[in-house]
């Protein structure tokens, strides 16, 4: 099969539209989707500063949906035609997969970080035969069509728009999971949330939907912008201490804090901001040692990684719809469409913080 993707050859080039080989069709467990659209999350860029981890050349992309061409076997629980979202891999044997934690999975890096899944892993090549690195989240989804497990599959109704639906399988199910399920906030509540961009702003939109009250940290006014209308006090990162100024928005201290920067200052920020027993989750890969102020971990407040959003993406990505159609998770209002051919002009765009999601669209138009 021959169809057209979005090919990364170096870690500082540029992506290249080209055709690609598959060369099986899907696996028992495996489904071949047709891609409507595919956010761009930052872990998919971050391949770039990932000294030489992530094998290249690669079809990247991980927030992928699209609509079901076939399936490998019978016993896929999905069929031809059905709409999905499509999320991360896991193993679903592990201690941590068998206690509904599959973001916690004991093979999660090497599965959809470090090389993928090693069966049937040389199937998609370049049109010399060369091999393209095995799957990348097990969907390499920034492409017209990809190859993925059933287990990361998500069937949602086809009457929705199946082309904007794709970063609720990551970036958008990382913050919003964070407040519905690691921390489940609730009325009365309180929020800190470090980074207003798609992570931070789809926790404070979880945020307000379960009634929590949210502050909201950025330095960039546009991004202040959205999280006040979609329910949080805006505040800027360079606000004079900024910890005692969270403490009297919240009543004493925030309950909750969410940090999506993996900055040190705001990190240490957000835990004197905290009431005691108060905790604080960090979803951002940090790349050098975190020093803690004095008194930071006092009182009871704790600090913890958040992957994925503590998420079983078929529980948490239905319920994320039903509050977009509820109107009271507004993910769409962050998403920014591109062609596919576009997707440097996608990368650029959200580098530079001049849009929030990029959905990279095959065969599609700007909008």
């Amino acid at each position: 099969m021959r169809f057209g993707a979005a090919v990364l050859r170096s870690y500082e080039g540029r992506f290249a539209l080209e055709e690609v080989l598959l060369h099986t069709g899907p696996a028992d467990g495996e489904i071949l989707v047709r891609i409507a659209g595919c956010g761009v999350c930052r872990t998919d860029l971050a391949v770039r500063h990932s000294a030489g981890r992530s094998p290249l050349p690669a079809v990247l992309g991980h927030e992928g949906a699209g609509v079901v061409v076939e399936t490998g076997d019978p016993h896929t629980g999905l069929s031809r035609g059905d709409h999905v979202v499509l999320s991360f891999d896991s193993c679903g044997h592990c201690r941590n997969c068998l206690a509904a934690a599959p973001g916690y999975c004991d093979s999660f890096a090497s599965l959809n970080l470090f090389g993928g899944r090693t069966e049937n892993a040389a199937r998609l090549t370049d049109l010399a035969g060369d091999e393209l690195a095995p799957r990348w989240f097990a969907q390499s989804s920034f492409a017209e069509y990809a190859l993925v497990p059933a287990r990361n599959a998500v069937r949602v109704d086809p009457t929705l728009p199946v082309e904007l639906l794709g970063p609720l399988g990551c970036g958008f199910l990382t913050g919003a999971g964070a407040v519905l399920n690691s921390f489940a906030a609730g009325p009365g509540d309180t929020l800190a949330v470090l980074g207003a961009g798609a992570v931070g702003l789809a926790a404070v939109m979880a945020a307000t939907a379960s009634g929590a009250m949210t502050v909201a940290v950025d330095r960039h006014p546009e991004r202040l912008a959205l999280a006040e209308r979609f329910g949080a006090t805006p505040l800027y990162a360079t606000t004079p201490d900024l910890p005692g100024r969270i403490r009297r928005l919240t009543d004493g201290g925030a309950c909750y804090a969410l940090d999506t920067t993996a900055s040190a200052r705001l990190i240490n920020d957000a835990l004197l901001a905290l009431r005691p027993t108060g905790h604080l989750g960090l979803v951002a890969r940090l790349h050098t040692t975190l020093p803690l102020e004095p008194g930071a971990l006092d009182r009871g407040r704790r600090i913890s990684h958040i992957c994925e959003g503590d998420a079983v993406p078929g529980l948490l990505i239905p319920r994320l719809i039903g509050l977009w159609q509820a109107g009271r998770f507004p993910f769409d209002e962050l998403i920014r469409t591109y062609p596919l051919a576009d997707i440097n002009e996608a990368e650029r765009d959200c580098e530079a913080g001049r849009v929030v999601k990029p959905v990279v669209i095959p065969e599609g138009r700007s909008g």
